[in-house]
């Protein structure tokens, strides 16, 4: 069983990268909600299962567990990602802004399918402003479950953005889809989907979105059907590591020879980060993040190198040295 994206010349030039806040916000909510964890380690889990069970009671909460089966989920509560900095409330707006007869099919798909579902998540899938009611649940959660996460995660996919587009630019798709996961191949002008129905799409020359996620790992998701843009969520680079151990912590020899900012800034830049995410990263103002930069790189620690509009740091060999 495989579906196949079938790429032609346009494509590559229109093809995008971008995170999207609310669909780990969506694979989050489902592994609280178990059985399975959706390969979120248990140690989140516990620490956020109590903050989440203060929000099962809320019938929109209920409505959004029911937009659910186990291989699939409502298209529009997770609309695909339009720019690379998408934040969630850029998520939220798209959501309120959804096609409404496509929220009603979705709707009615997953009601159908569902005769667990509660009345009360009946009532709100049923009425009338189901949709601005399903995104203030959305508001909630994220505020509660993720938002404090969410800069060292969102630091993890850009980094993942930043390599995997250059390879793309600069050797094709073949390149940049190696390694992407077990199930995503590039074979005789196309991209296999190993594992998914659904046969042949054409992207006729509008691109495709490859969405780095968190929560997705160790699997994949697909969109592929109108009206949403076609795309791939896949697990971003090193999320494993990240999500198990939590982020790079500096030793503290390292700490009192350059000082802890500097410290976490040395080892974090393993892979190469810009001035700004940094700053989101670790809560740190972008000129104190700009002048511990600039010491390291005065130092021989870090080099730089312009991507796009964007300045780009990472270690070199001797802040390799000094980090271990």
């Amino acid at each position: 069983m495989v579906r196949r994206f079938l790429v032609g010349t346009e494509d590559l030039l229109r093809t995008r990268f971008a995170p999207s806040p609310a669909f780990d916000l969506h694979q989050l909510i489902h592994a609280l909600a178990g059985p399975h964890r959706q390969g979120v380690p248990a140690a989140w889990l516990e620490r956020l299962r109590p903050r989440f069970e203060r929000l099962c009671d809320a019938p929109a909460m209920q409505a959004i567990l029911t937009l659910r089966l186990p291989r699939s989920g409502a298209t529009f509560l997770t609309p695909p990602p339009r720019r690379h900095g998408q934040t969630i409330e850029d998520d939220l707006l798209a959501l309120r802004g959804a096609p409404i007869q496509a929220v009603r099919e979705e709707v009615a798909f997953y009601v159908a399918r569902r005769p667990d579902a509660t009345p009360a998540a009946r009532e709100v899938l049923a009425a009338a402003d189901v949709v601005e009611r399903l995104a203030v649940q959305l508001e909630e959660a994220w505020a509660v479950l993720l938002a404090d996460d969410w800069p060292r995660l969102r630091l993890l996919c850009e980094r993942d953005i930043v390599h995997r587009s250059g390879e793309l630019s600069r050797s094709g798709w073949e390149a940049a889809l190696s390694g992407l996961h077990p199930k995503v191949r590039w074979r005789d002008g196309g991209i296999d989907l190993v594992g998914r129905s659904g046969g042949m799409t054409r992207l006729d020359g509008e691109g495709l979105l490859l969405v780095p996620s968190v929560f997705v790992w160790p699997d994949i998701a697909v969109y592929a059907d109108a009206p949403w843009p076609k795309a791939i969520v896949y697990p971003a680079r090193g999320v494993g590591t990240l999500l198990e151990h939590g982020p790079p912590q500096p030793p503290d020899h390292l700490s009192a020879l350059i000082g802890r900012s500097r410290a976490l800034l040395l080892v974090t830049l393993a892979e190469p980060a810009g001035t700004s995410q940094l700053a989101r990263a670790y809560g740190m103002a972008v000129g104190a993040v700009g002048d511990h930069l600039a010491v390291l790189h005065r130092a021989g620690l870090v080099e730089r190198a312009r991507d796009g509009r964007t300045v780009l740091y990472r270690r070199t060999e001797l802040g390799d040295a000094l980090a271990g």
